[in-house]
């Protein structure tokens, strides 16, 4: 039976179990050996983080083509437009050529949210708000890109979901094992 375990990557943590530079990894936070990050979550982003020791579960989870769907909640710098959300749900062009249409809405800070350390940076002049932006690709700092692409930089990323799986009772440095599905069930 395959492993999956469901990680909340706290900030600054690198999403691999080595670095020859001597940053923060996953073996701090998972002590499960044999156990590989399905897709990526950047350094300074948080959240959710599977983790599997199948590598067809990986794949499931990971490869675009399955179409998993990745829900983050994205602080941006400044109150989105209705255009720039318009724009994000038909996709946007960044370098790298078009994006899929995005589900995106408004939202309220989350409740019970953590502190993220270092705090994110706040200018007094300039408002942030907080949008949840679902994809069902993924590209290298897609969300960054994204919300920079309709001029609302992306200050904090936490991936809520994947799929049906949620961060919902895990704290930053937390994880849980859940049950697997057959394949072709979540």
């Amino acid at each position: 039976m395959p492993r999956l375990i469901l990680l909340n990557k706290p900030y600054g943590v690198l999403p691999q179990f080595t670095d020859d530079q001597g940053r923060p990894t996953l073996a701090a936070h998972v002590p499960v050996p044999g156990v590989y990050a399905a897709g990526r979550l950047d350094r300074d982003s948080e959240g959710l983080l599977a983790l599997s020791d199948d590598g067809a579960l990986i794949a499931r989870i990971a490869a675009p083509k399955n179409k998993m769907p990745k829900t983050y909640w994205v602080q941006v710098e400044g109150v989105p437009t209705d255009a720039a959300l318009a724009a994000l749900r038909n996709g946007v062009t960044l370098k790298d050529g078009p994006t899929l249409p995005a589900e995106v809405r408004r939202m309220e800070e989350p409740a019970g949210l953590w502190p993220r350390d270092p705090p994110v940076r706040f200018r007094a002049a300039i408002p942030t708000s907080w949008i949840a932006l679902t994809l069902r690709e993924g590209r290298n700092r897609q969300v960054r890109r994204m919300t920079a692409a309709v001029g609302f930089p992306t200050l904090r990323l936490i991936r809520w979901s994947i799929g049906d799986w949620t961060l919902d009772g895990l704290a930053p440095g937390q994880w849980r094992e859940v049950a697997v599905a057959p394949k072709g069930r979540r």
